[in-house]
């Protein structure tokens, strides 16, 4: 190789070399600030925990994305859609439907309703008490998965800062159109991430946990698409009827309503 040639490729290189450099500064300055802002995130928190607080109604209209990992290693995801609405303290109505199962809950602050309506059958369990307490119950003493239950805490602040070791304001984003600080926070076995609403109505519009212990770290989001504050609730809307022919049934009888359908991601781990 003479030295013109040598000249001319190390020239080509040097100017394929510049654009991936200028790429790398520009991510590194545009990154810089955000992470210099997560001073204020735990604030963000406080101020959507006390809006969501002191709403004596809310209703609200989500999608729902649960990944799960197959013993194969291979990442299935499975999508739902939700309308939710409750009255404080005691008060909620669930209605779930994904692509196998259609499930409503009901609490009336006395008694927890749920109804498969996909396999016609339902169950009824004694529960007094608050939403707070019922959001409890639902993992400890029914072992059902609600991983976005907290936001449904008169103290949601308390429920999802209890543990969290690092807490980023990462900046801004646009969820359905609505401009949101990007919040996010890690735990010991989990990350997650929520963006709020800014200006005066601080609600969260996308919730994204992280599985951090799961191997390929799957995902559980909420993404919002409508939310309701202070409307008053119907007469009935937290009275169950059963309809007419409907089964009733042990509450460890009735199969068949969780989010992923069993036997479709054979050992899956979620």
């Amino acid at each position: 190789m003479t030295s013109d040639s040598a000249s001319r490729m190390i020239e080509l290189g040097r100017r394929r070399l510049l654009p991936a450099v200028a790429l790398t500064l520009a991510v590194g300055l545009w990154w810089a600030p955000a992470r210099a802002a997560g001073d204020d995130s735990l604030q963000i928190l406080k101020k959507m925990s006390d809006y969501l607080a002191s709403q004596k109604t809310v209703s609200v209209v989500f999608d729902t994305d649960i990944e799960v990992i197959t013993s194969d290693l291979e990442k299935i995801q499975f999508a739902s859609s939700t309308e939710l609405e409750m009255s404080r303290p005691d008060k909620l109505h669930v209605h779930r439907v994904g692509g196998y199962a259609d499930v409503e809950l009901v609490y009336d602050g006395k008694t927890l309703s749920l109804f498969g309506k996909h396999i016609n059958s339902f169950t009824q369990v004694a529960d007094a008490g608050t939403i707070d307490q019922l959001a409890d119950h639902l993992t400890t003493n029914y072992g059902m998965a609600a991983p976005g239950a907290d936001l449904l805490r008169s103290d949601v602040y308390d429920a999802l800062a209890a543990d969290v070791l690092v807490a980023k304001h990462i900046g801004r984003g646009v969820i359905n159109g609505v401009e949101c600080e990007h919040l996010a926070f890690r735990n010991h076995d989990t990350d997650w991430q929520i963006w709020i609403e800014v200006g005066d109505r601080p609600v969260p519009w996308k919730f994204v946990i992280t599985s951090k212990t799961v191997a390929q770290a799957p995902q559980y989001t909420l993404r919002m698409r409508e939310w309701k504050t202070g409307v008053p609730p119907a007469a009935d809307a937290f009275e169950f009827k059963p309809p007419q022919g409907a089964t009733k049934v042990a509450f460890e009888s009735l199969q068949g309503i969780d989010e992923v359908p069993p036997g479709v991601a054979p050992g899956a781990n979620q």
